[in-house]
């Protein structure tokens, strides 16, 4: 069977297929620990689940508008007026199965062939992926390490091409946790405008900020930027809603109607019943963000403490999201039994999943191979355990 050229040119995504190794693992009896998984651990909160169960009661399971319904794009006009300063009416916003709908809608609407569209690295491995089906090409900017992975004006301006289209931008990153600065995005707010091309802003974390970070959305920073910006989120790390599939985006609305038409003749519009569960979540008591923010960086320390244990191993502390991007290659060259030696992420995650019963994401897959995605989402004595099992595999590398 010959499959499209389109196809053939994407990589499946390495971070769901290593959640569900994790899972098939633990369902086979097997004692392991997965630090690859990228979702809330908590349960959707109360209120918003029993919206979904009235809805369910009220008969509320038929299609909806293509976009959602007018209450739910209501209530993403009015949280990202609320929590962003941002002022849009009802048709410049879509809502879509997932943020990761919401890009790819995007993407093949605004990329096409010859575009060049810019991917700070690290990134979230399904950007580049989705550029690429769009017939776009990426253009990757490394950030450096010493400086938190934070993307800078002059990492953007040195890539720059008459065929530049748009920006990526990821804050709280997604594998880094790196948030950045107000300085610096009013700066590339700047360049955008200058340069005319368009951002598309990742904000699936933003509520999950430390250290006193606050995120800012680069669209608030004047009209001028926000003509030129596409604002992406979801109710699925803010609420623990991943499963409920509900992303959004906003921006110009003359964009966000083709992305209307193309969802009309993919997936339609979102599930009814993760509408009405949104619209509690959007609208409702905020008090549960705080909670699994607030827990989330005591987890956040829990694992930075067990990681500088662990000789070799070195980590930028997370600003936000809840991931860490631990520097792991001093460990590369080094051999384990039947003298294979470690030579990249890939392998150096393929020794612990094996030896220590631990799961983690190749840096690989974000660009950047001298590193280990973990995820602190879980408990407090699994991220305990699964380090400790991770620093006494690693001291066996020779």
């Amino acid at each position: 069977m010959a499959l499209s050229r389109r196809v053939r040119s994407i990589s499946p995504s390495s971070t769901l297929a290593l959640t569900a190794l994790a899972k098939q693992m633990q369902a086979e009896g097997i004692d392991v620990i997965s630090l690859a998984g990228g979702e809330p651990d908590f349960d959707t909160p109360k209120h918003v689940k029993e919206a979904a169960i009235q809805a369910i009661r009220e008969g509320f399971t038929k299609y909806t508008a293509v976009a959602g319904t007018e209450q739910l794009r209501d209530a993403v006009v009015a949280k990202l007026k609320r929590d962003n300063g941002l002022e849009y009416t009802r048709d410049e916003v879509i809502t879509c199965a997932g943020s990761k709908q919401a890009l790819y809608n995007l993407g093949m609407v605004l990329f096409d062939k010859r575009d060049e569209i810019i991917i700070p690295v690290p990134y979230w491995v399904t950007y580049p992926e989705q550029v690429r089906l769009a017939a776009a090409t990426p253009v990757f900017v490394p950030t450096a390490e010493e400086e938190g992975f934070r993307v800078k004006r002059r990492d953007v301006e040195r890539v720059l091409t008459p065929r530049t289209k748009a920006l990526i931008l990821n804050s709280p990153c997604n594998p880094t946790g790196a948030v950045i600065e107000t300085e610096e995005l009013k700066a590339i707010a700047e360049l955008a405008v200058e340069k005319d091309f368009y951002l598309v802003s990742d904000e699936a974390y933003e509520t999950l900020t430390y250290d006193g970070v606050k995120h800012v959305s680069i669209a608030s920073l004047g009209e001028e930027v926000k003509a030129r910006t596409f604002v992406v989120g979801a109710v699925s790390k803010t609420y623990a809603m991943t499963g409920w599939r509900l992303g959004y985006a906003a921006g110009p609305k003359e964009i966000i109607k083709a992305m209307i038409d193309l969802q009309s003749h993919s997936t339609s519009a979102p599930t009814s019943i993760s509408q009405k569960a949104a619209v509690a979540a959007l609208l409702g008591s905020q008090e549960t963000v705080e909670v699994m923010r607030v827990e989330f960086d005591r987890r956040r320390r829990h694992l930075l403490e067990h990681l500088q244990r662990i000789p070799g191993v070195t980590c930028v502390p997370p600003q936000g999201a809840f991931y860490a991007f631990p520097n792991v290659s001093a460990f590369y060259g080094k051999k384990i039994a039947r003298g294979r030696k470690i030579n990249s992420s890939t392998d150096l995650v393929a020794y612990l999943i094996r030896e220590a019963r631990v799961t983690a994401v190749p840096g690989a897959d974000f660009g950047s191979d001298k590193h280990l995605r973990l995820s602190y989402c879980l408990s407090m004595e699994q991220i305990r355990e699964g380090l400790e099992r991770m620093g006494r595999a690693l001291e066996q590398l020779r």
